[in-house]
């Protein structure tokens, strides 16, 4: 499998190529910065242009950015981008409300999280919004819960407070913040590791037993690498999901 997979988030855009089937590179841009990640697609096309069945798969949670690099795509690189869910269903069970809408990255993390551990497990996404999901162990997505991120956090309490400074994220270096700094990041950086613990216990509950937990997203390592809850960080969950999503497309057509 030859790919050059896209994914669009709120913030930034990671971009991985997998060439027979080994994922080589990946690279992660802000989307505020569109020149960049033009040329950052260009390059990494490159790897597989002339390799046999090359595929483009776009996802994306920001339909404005999306529709500017599914231009880009057949105008830059002629060649057809394939979009995940409209084009491609990702694959994998879904126990959702009629009217939900989930964006192409929760399901695609959740998928990719199942065909590796194939349990009971939860998926945290922890980029501008946090997202905690839960899979069952017969596969099946059935949402979670959705919180402002780490980032979204600071910036809130700079803006919406007379008195409160805008920080940078960081671990915070003591247990009790002694100082206006470190109690805002003991209070975000804290508050999100407490949040997901709090809501692996109660799915834990719905699923008769304690799920692994997998975190993925840009904000993931430094909040969660070396908790004792989560048993894997893995950075590029979302694009090994879109592996999965056009490997099982592949054997459906192999069926047939």
């Amino acid at each position: 499998m030859n790919l050059l997979a896209i994914c669009i988030g709120n913030t930034r855009t990671r971009i991985g190529t997998f060439v027979d089937d080994t994922l080589k590179q990946t690279h992660v841009l802000l989307n505020a910065n569109f020149g960049a990640i033009s040329s950052q697609i260009e390059r990494a096309y490159q790897p597989i242009r002339r390799e046999q069945g090359p595929v483009v798969l776009l996802a994306s949670t920001s339909p404005s950015v999306g529709r500017r690099v599914m231009d880009l795509v057949e105008k830059q690189l002629q060649a057809p981008a394939v979009r995940v869910e409209q084009d491609l269903p990702v694959p994998i069970g879904r126990q959702l409300d009629p009217e939900a809408i989930v964006g192409d990255d929760r399901l695609l993390n959740a998928a990719a999280a199942y065909d590796v551990l194939q349990q009971a497990c939860v998926v945290v996404d922890a980029g501008t919004a946090i997202t905690i999901d839960f899979v069952d162990g017969s596969g099946t997505f059935h949402g979670g819960a959705i919180a402002p991120g780490a980032q979204m956090m600071l910036k809130s309490l700079a803006q919406q407070t007379a008195q409160l400074p805008e920080v940078d994220l960081a671990a915070p270096t003591e247990t009790i913040g002694h100082s206006t700094v470190q109690a805002i990041r003991c209070g975000v950086f804290h508050g999100l590791r407490g949040m997901v613990r709090e809501l692996t216990e109660r799915y834990a509950e719905v699923a008769g037993g304690y799920p692994m937990v997998i975190a993925t997203g840009g904000d993931a390592d430094l909040l969660f690498a070396g908790y004792d809850l989560v048993d894997r960080v893995v950075p590029d969950l979302t694009l090994l999901g879109m592996k999965l999503t056009l490997a099982g497309a592949n054997g459906k057509r192999d069926e047939r």
